[in-house]
């Protein structure tokens, strides 16, 4: 296949001399950041898929030889396009052992974290790393490196996450970046931001104003029983700031200038029947990337670098932020990537909290929670205890196992269990025992915690104020 530019768009052609993208333009580019990132993105994915086909990476001049066989026995259920469908409104993937991150880091562009980042993240703070990124939940970041060398030299940055308030019960799922977002607060000791973006899930769901506001406030509780410091934290829902921030609304309109609706198309894959309203909404969530959206906290300065811990799928929106950012002059968001929380029916998809079977809900009593994973939870054993003895059972693709590897702090522990159960010595039924033992106490104590978060102390969390920090 051929990419086709515009006549104003710089043709790429590929190179063997190139850089990483195998890429690499033959005159000054006239296109915007995001159209070439598109182009480059499609590229690497004719890359990608080129060594799918033939098992060798691309080589310039050397097409792949006729008859080609695939290396999979002709399966073509490993492609990117046939098997991992990854957006911010849909993730799915043919693979019982989930989405191939390693192939979601070629085709978003992003770096992964390798241990040497690991290891740089625990010498700058002197704390042991996160289990998040001991174990690779958080694979993929962009810019961390540049982070840390500025907080080297005492220059502070602000964490940004969110939450998109679809329901009023969250799950499990949803904790994950609100787990390690409160541990980089503590550990960096640093303001925090976050988004509750209930004018997205009105445009998107069929919901009420006033419904998806409540959810709002009701996710709002959860999140500030996660433990966030009152004094460097500020949570806000998109339906109150942006009536009452002439600053936070000057930026939406800025970033809304700079992307085309072409942009936005390419990026999202929004239609001709999509509604403005929708389109319109990613400058949104872009706008917290940007110091200056809370003058409370920063008065006005612009040049406060921001760290935004997200699920992969939130990517695109902040591609988008990223290419935008240089040109009204701010710095460019620096972002650290989570997996998918799998659904108690396997890897194949997240959690859903319109799917009441396939999450373990924050609201769950322990013997909800027993029944969930006896009942749904898939499991990577065989059909037999016999089978299973002699064989033994997969890891990769055992959800049980999986949920600990998200909350079992102990890494020997861990492993020991992983061994156990891949000789057979473990068996499906007491794996699965692991797992309600350490969930239910931990959503017990949630739900304890949640009891003690007043109206006043949502109030609190959610009113603009300057926070305690120093940058």
């Amino acid at each position: 296949p051929y990419l086709v530019p515009n006549r104003n768009q710089s043709i790429c052609y590929p190179s063997k001399h190139s850089s990483n993208t195998g890429y690499f333009p033959t005159r000054k580019p006239t296109s915007s950041m995001a159209e070439i990132d598109v182009a480059v993105q499609l590229l690497l994915k004719l890359k990608t898929d080129y060594k799918h086909l033939t098992g060798q990476d691309y080589k310039a001049g050397c097409p792949p030889p006729e008859n080609v066989v695939n290396q999979d026995n002709g399966a073509a259920t490993d492609g990117i396009d046939e098997e991992d469908n990854v957006d911010p409104w849909n993730v799915s993937t043919s693979n019982a052992k989930g989405v191939d991150y390693d192939k979601l880091i070629v085709r978003f562009g992003s770096s992964k974290i390798e241990t040497e980042l690991v290891d740089r993240i625990e010498k700058v703070t002197g704390q042991k790393p996160h289990r998040f990124l001991r174990r690779g939940i958080f694979f993929s970041h962009r810019d961390m490196h540049q982070v840390l060398d500025a907080y080297e030299k005492n220059k502070s940055f602000y964490l940004y996450t969110g939450r998109g308030p679809s329901s009023e019960a969250m799950h499990v799922g949803h904790l994950i970046p609100f787990i390690f977002t409160k541990w980089l607060q503590d550990v960096f000791d640093i303001p925090l931001v976050i988004q509750l973006t209930d004018d997205e899930k009105y445009l998107w769901k069929d919901l009420a104003i006033e419904e998806c506001h409540r959810f709002a406030v009701e996710n709002a509780k959860d999140i500030i029983a996660c433990g966030f410091d009152v004094n460097k934290t500020f949570i806000f829902s998109d339906f109150d700031y942006m009536g009452s921030s002439p600053e936070f609304y000057r930026n939406v309109v800025k970033i809304q200038k700079h992307v085309t609706y072409n942009q936005v198309k390419g990026i999202f894959g929004f239609t001709d029947s999509d509604c403005i309203g929708k389109i319109s909404f990613p400058a949104i969530q872009a706008a917290p990337s940007f110091s200056n959206s809370f003058p409370q906290i920063f008065g006005g300065r612009k040049d406060v670098q921001c760290l935004i811990p997200c699920a992969i799928d939130q990517d695109p929106y902040f591609r988008m932020t990223r290419d935008v950012a240089p040109r009204i002059g701010y710095p460019k968001p620096a972002l650290l990537h989570s997996s998918f929380f799998p659904a108690l029916q396997g890897a194949q998809t997240k959690m859903s909290a319109s799917d009441a079977n396939s999450s373990i809900f924050l609201t769950d009593t322990p013997k909800q929670i027993k029944n969930k994973i006896n009942k749904h939870a898939f499991s990577g054993g065989k059909d037999t205890i016999e089978e299973h003895r002699k064989f033994g059972g997969n890891p990769d693709v055992d959800v049980s196992f999986m949920y600990l590897t998200f909350f079992l702090d102990d890494d020997e522990q861990l492993e020991k269990i992983k061994q156990d159960y891949s000789s057979g010595a473990l068996l499906t039924g007491e794996l699965k025992k692991i797992l309600i033992e350490t969930l239910q106490p931990m959503i017990a104590q949630h739900q304890e915690r949640r009891k003690q978060v007043t109206e006043e102390t949502v109030k609190q969390f959610m009113t603009p104020r300057p926070l305690n920090f120093k940058l």
